[in-house]
């Protein structure tokens, strides 16, 4: 269906043109493809039911009330000529809360509400661009003495409702949803939009009068922007649209998103540059007021930035110095806390004491019952040592089924007590060795180590399931 759709789009597209120039045809032309896109969005939504369906109703309302407008404006000069403002752009102005609306239905059902980043990043496009909006359309318009005060609002609406527009529109894709292709269709549409409202504009300025092949090519911009809508909805993937996600990268800055930033904060300066070098700075408030405010969701995005990185540098630190499997301290923060430790010692004059724990017969319980078994055994004995040791302990995975235990200030009974009290716990009857040994306030890290590690291997070469306590020795052999 939807590849019949984009043929017919296309072959009524493309055919405008030729019946452009018809008193009635041409405009018949444009309501008829307004209205089919708007109707095929409604079919769409009733063939794959989004969890969004809101949305899409919405954009089809949106894109019905405008090419309605085309309709109006129609019988409206037909009945009483050329009149501006006239009810035709209510129909008009109707697409920007459709196209707005239904933008935030979207967000909302992708739990996009809290992303400040997000927000601030869209913030910060759109306020370049409300300067150039201001600079080029919106304050020409408010010095217009030929128009009404109704005049005024209603063709400041335009370029309102384009940045309000844009702005949703980068808020979304700065959100991820240029993943999927309906939604893709759907800020395409949005694209074509503002291509031809800014067009509009350019030539306006320029003083031109858009006639002829210029201003068919201008209408077809629009009705493609029409048909897109309805492609977008017919699309499968409009089944995902209104699905939550998060893909995890709220605090990104593409290098698309960083040129457009660039860009929006740019504006400013330059607008400034091109009203100096015609001689006469007209807008030196509104530049002044734009700039103030990028300055400051710039300085507040890059506090942002810098908060992040704080926090992401605090857990790879924790997660660095940090088992895995058991939530222990691995064996790289227990060597590098354990010359503090000496040092402290050395200068207190208090008994140190190091203890290394290997699980008995780890291999065999792996072997009978598997290695996610292995793993429990492991958390559960780490989780009952825990609880058994002091706050000044330090307890830490050694390396597979070993254990190292610190215990400053504690004396080698006080240490071998300890030791007992984490053999009564040990989960699912298993067993352990350990070696202790007590710092003799000249030897090394390394070396303390050393000597509980041998002690450790006599315990196991004894018979296991018990302590043994190394010699007193300054050295390793």
């Amino acid at each position: 269906m939807l590849a019949a759709y984009a043929v017919v789009m296309a072959g009524m597209i493309g055919f405008y043109p030729v019946v452009a120039d018809h008193p009635w045809l041409g405009t018949a032309w444009q309501v008829a493809v307004g209205w089919g896109a708007a109707a095929t969005a409604v079919v769409g939504v009733r063939r794959h039911r989004p969890a969004g369906q809101a949305a899409w109703l919405l954009f089809a309302a949106g894109v019905f009330l405008n090419a309605t407008g085309i309709a109006v404006a129609a019988v409206v000069e037909w009945a009483s000529g050329p009149v501006y403002p006239s009810v035709a752009d209510a129909f008009w102005l109707a697409l920007y809360p459709c196209l707005v609306a239904g933008m935030l239905v979207v967000q909302r059902r992708h739990r996009l509400g809290g992303s400040w980043t997000a927000t601030l990043d869209s913030a910060t496009i759109t306020a370049g661009l409300g300067l150039l909006s201001w600079v080029y359309v919106v304050r020409p318009t408010v010095h217009d003495a030929s128009l009404t005060l109704v005049g005024h609002l209603t063709l400041a609406g335009y370029p309102i409702g384009d940045v309000v527009v844009l702005a949703m529109t980068t808020r979304l894709l700065i959100r991820g949803g240029w993943r999927l292709p309906a939604l893709r269709a759907v800020v395409g549409a949005v694209g074509l939009l503002l291509v031809g409202d800014i067009l509009w504009v350019v030539w306006s300025q320029l003083g031109l009068e858009v006639t002829g092949l210029a201003l068919s090519g201008m209408n077809m911009i629009f009705l493609t922007s029409f048909a897109m809508v309805g492609a977008a909805a017919l699309h499968p993937s409009t089944r995902q649209v209104g699905e939550p996600f998060d893909d995890g990268t709220e605090q990104q800055v593409r290098p698309a998103l960083l040129v457009a930033l660039t860009a929006a904060a740019l504006v400013g300066p330059a607008v400034l540059t091109t009203q100096a070098v015609a001689g006469r700075v007209t807008d030196a408030f509104a530049i002044a007021a734009s700039s103030a405010v990028l300055f400051l969701l710039v300085v507040t995005r890059l506090a942002g930035l810098v908060r992040h990185i704080e926090t992401q540098s605090r857990q790879l630190r924790e997660l660095a110095r940090t088992d895995a499997l058991t939530g222990l301290s691995n064996r790289r923060d227990w060597t590098t806390h354990l010359p503090y430790a000496t040092e402290q010692a050395r200068r207190t004059g208090r008994p140190l004491t190091v203890v290394m724990i290997d699980l008995d017969h780890f291999k065999r319980f792996n072997d009978d019952f598997g290695h996610p078994a292995g793993d429990r055994l492991l958390k559960s004995a780490a989780a009952a040592w825990q609880e058994q040791v002091r706050a000044v302990d330090r307890l830490a995975r050694y390396g597979g089924e070993e254990f190292i235990l610190l215990l400053p200030d504690a004396p080698l009974a006080d240490a071998l007590a300890t030791v007992e009290r984490l053999r009564a716990v040990t989960p699912l009857g298993q067993t352990f060795s350990a070696g202790a040994a007590q710092w003799t306030g000249v030897e090394t890290s390394d070396e303390l180590v050393a000597r509980a590690d041998r002690a450790l291997y006599a315990a196991k070469h004894a018979g296991r399931d018990r302590t043994e306590v190394a010699d007193a020795v300054t050295a390793v052999p």
